[in-house]
């Protein structure tokens, strides 16, 4: 049924149990209360996040969950609005106690105050100021988002000589310090306008006079195509990766995926790129997939639990779990041709400069985590030696503003949408299993076709398919028409199935369609036939006293470890970890 038709629905007091899937809008249930005649479903624009249920106004928070917004009842010995709001961002909730619930909140507004209530089971995180589950919020007993001191850089006159910087207080220290990572100012201000736009130490934009390939590639909007070439001429790449462990919960679904005989139009078999975090990954199934000629690239030993420990993580930490990992893997899995140079972060939270001045000081050659808006044409990946091309996007994001030595394997939105020509606009998402509107198969396949489309007939940047293996696992039919999509795009003679690291070797060369068939880098490891090096691998039973109660096993095709690698002891054989 359209939206715009009129529904019998109860008589609403809050949003709790509306759900958004796609553009069907699925009622739940509502509190008690008498029934009413028709009342009218409407968006306020094209995809928009809120919603009208009478005279109920709700807005679509995560996962297509809705919260209820509704005008404060103020009471008579209730604070004053206007004292409450006073200097406070309009956009910005906060609570007036601080119960157990820790479900409502409040913003201002030119009304008064408006009330939030976050559905049943989940509660209000007021440091990322969204919903989320009760569990992961650890600030109910925070009533507002702390107020942070901030430099003063646009004054009437200079405060400080050249070279420095004012501080809040109007201390003046060096330039270099602020953004650095580490409060140098009294009160900390130096760290607290580090935005992209805000960094005094910030990169500068593109200019493609200094940016020259095969060492930097930008463009001002982030969508020009590499050696300046036509669209026509160009490969469509498209690129497949999996995040998180490898073991005998997935490693079929990749068997099927990439099997024998499925070729590119150059004769080599698909490729695709492994995120592999540490827990549970069965390292003799990464060694095979290595042999293979797939990508390994590192996601973090922990995977830990915590959004804000990726995104406000020092540079030692990132290393820890990064260069960690790469060691792990490359141990464990007989890797020794230093070809893990790529990382993707955990629940992709950036981790802002530290992340990349890690990446940096350990020898990583590209990142894939930064999400760009839905855009078309999409975004093409660039080096962040200049300023990211698009706006630093998602809920709390740390981006890097400084200039770093690094690729950036940009993750473009998909557009989740059936039909584009058709429906309405709505937002788009980064991990296909993050789309939660695909509910059947032949939507899965239209979804895939009309976002090739949209690369394949602008500009031809490369497209990615960004998966969690469990999400095919548990729905058969999106595994099979992923399949059969796959071999009907291997029917063409201009899309390629390719690594993060063989989209690199071709921006840094770009090579038209003519010739593509003997571009040398795509020629490696082409047909890769036999058994596996290690078909008994051994099943170690290990602990670590960083993991204390818990014994896991670690299965490789090299002896067992003395403890199970952790971010004290990656190899495993630390003194200190003995037993």
């Amino acid at each position: 049924m359209p939206l715009s038709y009129p529904m019998r629905i109860p008589k609403a007091t809050t949003c709790e149990g509306v759900k958004k899937q796609g553009n069907e809008i699925h009622l739940g249930r509502f509190k008690k209360g008498p029934r009413t005649s028709l009342a009218h479903l409407r968006f306020f624009t094209p995809g928009s996040k809120m919603l009208w249920i009478g005279l109920l106004l709700c807005v679509f928070i995560s996962n297509g969950w809705c919260a209820s917004v509704v005008k404060r009842q103020v009471a008579a010995d209730t604070q004053n609005d206007a004292e409450l709001c006073k200097g406070r961002s309009p956009t910005e909730y906060f609570r007036l106690t601080a119960d157990e619930d820790c479900r409502d909140v409040v913003r201002c507004s030119v009304q008064g105050l408006l009330a939030l209530r976050c559905p049943s089971g989940l509660a209000f995180d007021i440091e990322s100021q969204t919903c989320n589950w009760k569990a992961n919020v650890k600030n109910c007993q925070q009533l507002e988002k702390p107020r942070l001191a901030t430099p003063l850089l646009a004054t009437d006159e200079p405060i400080c000589e050249k070279g420095k910087l004012a501080c809040g207080n109007g201390e003046c220290i060096q330039k270099e310090l602020f953004c650095n990572g580490a409060p140098d100012c009294p009160d900390g201000s130096d760290e607290n306008a580090c935005t992209v736009d805000k960094d005094p130490n910030r990169a500068p934009p593109c200019d493609q006079n200094q940016c020259v390939l095969p060492d930097c590639f930008c463009s001002p909007d982030g969508t020009q195509i590499p050696g300046k070439l036509e669209p026509s001429t160009v490969p469509q790449m498209i690129t497949i990766t999996f995040d998180d462990a490898v073991n005998n919960n997935n490693i079929d679904i990749y068997t099927r995926i990439f099997r024998e005989g499925r070729n590119n139009p150059n004769g080599c078999q698909i490729k695709g790129t492994f995120f592999v975090s540490h827990k549970y990954t069965n390292y003799s199934a990464v060694q095979e997939l290595h042999r293979k000629g797939h990508e390994i690239a590192a996601h973090s030993i922990t995977h830990r639990n915590d959004e804000k420990y990726w995104s406000e993580a020092n540079v030692e930490a990132w290393a820890k779990e990064m260069a960690g990992v790469r060691l792990i893997i490359e141990r464990f899995s007989n890797i020794t041709d230093n070809s893990i140079v790529g990382i993707r972060a955990p629940y992709l939270r950036v981790g802002g400069n530290n992340q990349f001045f890690m990446m940096e000081e350990q020898a990583f050659l590209y990142d894939s985590t930064i999400t760009a808006p839905l855009s078309n044409p999409p975004l093409w990946p660039y080096t962040l030696y200049f300023r990211m091309p698009h706006r630093c996007h998602g809920n709390g994001q740390n981006c890097p503003t400084r200039s770093h030595a690094v690729w950036e394997m940009v993750m473009n939105e998909l557009d989740r949408r059936d039909d584009p020509s058709f429906d309405e606009e709505l937002a788009g998402c980064a991990m296909v299993d993050s789309c939660s509107n695909l509910l059947t198969g032949e939507q899965f396949y239209n979804f895939l076709n009309h976002n090739l489309e949209r690369h394949y007939r602008t500009n031809r940047a490369p497209l990615g398919l960004f998966f969690h293996a469990g999400w095919l696992k548990l729905n058969q039919e999106f595994n099979d028409a992923l399949i059969q999509w796959v071999d009907e795009m291997l029917d063409k003679n201009d899309i390629y199935f390719v690594t993060m690291t063989q989209v690199l070797q071709w921006m840094q060369s770009p090579t038209e369609l003519s010739s593509i068939r003997d571009f040398a880098p795509w020629k490696e490891k082409c047909e890769v036939k036999g058994q596996p090096l290690c078909s008994l691998p051994n099943a170690c039973p290990l602990t670590t006293r960083e993991l204390p109660g818990e014994t896991i096993r670690l299965h490789t095709c090299i002896d067992c470890p003395q403890n199970y690698p952790w971010l004290e002891d990656p190899t495993g054989d630390y003194f200190a970890f003995k037993k």
